[in-house]
């Protein structure tokens, strides 16, 4: 982030969005990056950059385990980055020691949505989701309830939580952006 009044870089920790898929942690994090002047990391997109194959493609090929090492592998290499905003996947901080590790690398913030918010964004987000494909409506409120109980504990280890349940995905951006920034200067 460049300082106008001296004209000089000024070196920030890195920013980390934690929580659930479809809880806007992409969309806040471009916004939050543009408006910082830092890059905006999303971990997923990262992965498939660097793999050259997309994430469901690894979970159907070579499993989720295979995919968690590389995730955490790909999260201490863009750790090493200066002044970015980072969008992890949803199960980011429930394996190995990576909550712990955000936490010591930069500032995190716990998205929290309920179920039923999430249900409301999967059913108009076009992303791909290889956790939730071929599940019915009350499957898939079931199973989300059911995962989010049990990464709970690692979202909460964030520095910071943001409900965004209450927010249109407009309010959203600006209200987390706004508080986030408020937290970090």
């Amino acid at each position: 982030m460049l300082n106008s009044t001296s004209n000089t870089w000024i070196q920030r920790p890195a920013i980390i969005l934690v929580g659930y898929m479809c809880v806007g942690k992409t969309t806040i994090g471009k916004s939050l990056a543009k408006q910082l002047g830092c890059t905006f990391y999303d971990l997923d997109w990262y992965i498939e950059e660097r793999f050259r194959t997309k994430v469901p493609r690894i979970f159907a090929e070579q499993g989720e385990e295979k995919f968690r090492d590389m995730e955490r592998r790909m999260l201490h290499e863009v750790a090493e980055f200066q002044n970015i905003v980072l969008s992890c996947g949803g199960g980011t901080p429930c394996f190995f020691d990576n909550a712990d590790y955000m936490n010591s690398i930069g500032e995190t913030f716990y998205l929290k949505a309920s179920p039923e918010t999430i249900v409301r964004h999967l059913a108009i987000s076009k992303g791909e989701r290889p956790l939730l494909k071929g599940k019915s409506p009350e499957e898939l409120f079931n199973y989300i309830s059911q995962q989010i109980a049990e990464r709970e504990q690692f979202y909460l280890k964030a520095k910071h939580i943001i409900d965004v349940n209450t927010l249109d995905a407009e309010e959203k951006v600006d209200s987390v952006v706004r508080k986030i920034i408020d937290y970090t200067t």
